[in-house]
């Protein structure tokens, strides 16, 4: 099979990333592991390929501030099957079957390749000239091939195109281990939470990892007037997937039949929250799980809720959330669950009673209905009534709320208390809607109390 002339392809050259691209490859410089979580056709793989190309030749643009080899490297790339390896990754880096070279690696720095036994057209090895000498080498893997094959000598840099099985992962981690390389992964989340979703999603588990996630309004090559169809072409309960890089949950999310943009509001949209509005917050204890906050808004005349602020936080003592509820506001009352009322081992004090301390308006007992129940079942299925009905709004300021909403979702029928510290702050604070105040104002009964000198007028 012949090599294409070298003049004629320069698809590595005229790659210009979109802003989510250029943030996913600037993340590289600092961050040992990467995921790129997109929809279906929105330049995952392209990107992917964008990248590994440049390591693999060493022609890094002038833009690039990402992860860069001043070297020949050794490096996989990987995905579920050889099938699907040869018409996604190998097509994307070096052309598609009978036009090696018209990929994204310049056709001039292809050096040699070995075709892989019993498969048709699929790559096993390749080797690319690279800028300071010598010669890349590239292997292609599949999933399938197992956990043997994937054991080897160290490698420079894996690139996973597809979501790959964990201790399959684990084998790529460990090849980078002694070079210090990097791993990164290109995929659509149609698998739901898996453990490597929830290593990167809704946020990484670790000060090594980057998550960038990319939706069909990020994807400049849709034409904005063609997006509501191709969101129509997916199945509901795939969509969030398939065009929002969102983890698919399928029947088990537990707010399934709410679309996020019903929901979510911009700040701009109520603006200063009325001073008649009454406001509550609540708050989840925790400590190595986060300790979360979320500040409720209630407009009576609606009868809707919104979610304006929240503070979420791991492993810090009480004063610092006790700092972050009192600056949204002393006069708010907190509404918190009954683990609020355990004894701290050291000094004794309630939970409760070391944040009323602090200066945080407590509630004198711990959330309940009026009715004295404090089911999670049923406060949640209030929220979802209100979410249907259009009386729960979020404001889009809130990223961390709406990632829990995401990802909230049941297992074998019972919710998953996972990721879920802000909604179960907010269910807190939705039990105690009914001490929910408003913002004391004083009244001047003096003009001299508000500043004023009648003698002032005079002179």
């Amino acid at each position: 099979m012949a090599v294409a002339d070298a003049t004629r392809f320069t698809r590595l050259f005229d790659y210009r990333p979109y802003p989510k691209q250029r943030q996913f490859h600037a993340l590289g410089a600092t961050k040992r592991e990467r995921l790129l979580m997109a929809g279906n056709q929105q330049g995952k793989t392209f990107a992917g390929g964008a990248e590994m190309a440049m390591h693999l030749t060493g022609l890094y643009p002038e833009w690039w501030t990402g992860l860069r080899f001043t070297h020949p490297i050794q490096a996989w790339v990987a995905g579920i099957t050889n099938e699907q390896v040869r018409d996604t990754a190998q097509a994307t880096l070096f052309g598609k079957e009978g036009q090696i070279g018209e990929g994204l690696i310049p056709a001039d720095r292809i050096e040699d390749y070995t075709w892989a036994k019993g498969i048709s057209n699929f790559l096993d090895t390749m080797q690319v000239r690279h800028v300071a000498g010598g010669r890349s080498l590239l292997n292609f893997k599949s999933y399938t091939q197992g956990r043997e094959k994937w054991q080897g000598p160290p490698i420079d840099f894996v690139w996973c195109d597809e979501e790959p099985p964990s201790e399959l992962y684990g084998e790529a981690l460990a090849r980078t281990t002694g070079t210090g390389g990097s791993t990164m992964i290109t995929f659509t989340p149609l698998l739901g939470p898996t453990e490597i979703v929830c290593w990167f999603f809704p946020r990484p588990n670790a000060p090594h990892r980057a998550l960038v996630q990319m939706t069909i309004d990020d994807a400049e090559h849709i034409p904005a007037w063609r997006r509501a169809e191709e969101i129509a072409k997916f199945a509901p309960h795939e969509r969030e997937a398939r065009v929002m890089g969102i983890p698919m949950l399928g029947s088990g999310r537990v707010f399934a039949d709410v679309t996020e943009a019903s929901i979510v509001v911009e700040p701009d949209a109520i603006g200063p929250i009325p001073r008649y509005w009454p406001r509550i917050c609540g708050q989840d204890f925790g400590w190595d799980h986060p300790n979360a906050v979320a500040w409720m808004a209630w407009n009576r005349d609606s009868d809707t809720i919104y979610v304006y602020d929240e503070h979420r936080a791991s492993e810090e003592i009480v004063a610092v959330h006790a700092d972050a509820i009192r600056s949204r506001g002393t006069w708010i009352p907190c509404a918190w669950p009954h683990d609020g009322l355990v004894h701290d081992k050291g000094s004794g004090v309630q939970l409760a009673q070391q944040y009323r301390a602090k200066g945080v308006r407590m509630l004198p007992e711990h959330a309940q209905f009026p009715n004295g129940s404090n089911g999670l079942e049923a406060g949640i299925q209030e929220i979802l009534d209100r979410m249907k009905s259009g009386r729960w709004k979020v404001l889009r300021t809130c990223t961390g709320w709406l990632e829990e909403f995401r990802m909230y979702h049941r297992k074998e029928g019972k919710i998953v208390k996972l990721r879920d510290d802000l909604i179960s702050a907010s269910r807190y604070g939705l039990m105690c809607l009914r001490y929910a105040r408003t913002e004391e104002v004083r009244r001047v009964t003096d003009l001299r109390d508000a500043g004023y000198d009648p003698l002032e007028v005079l002179q």
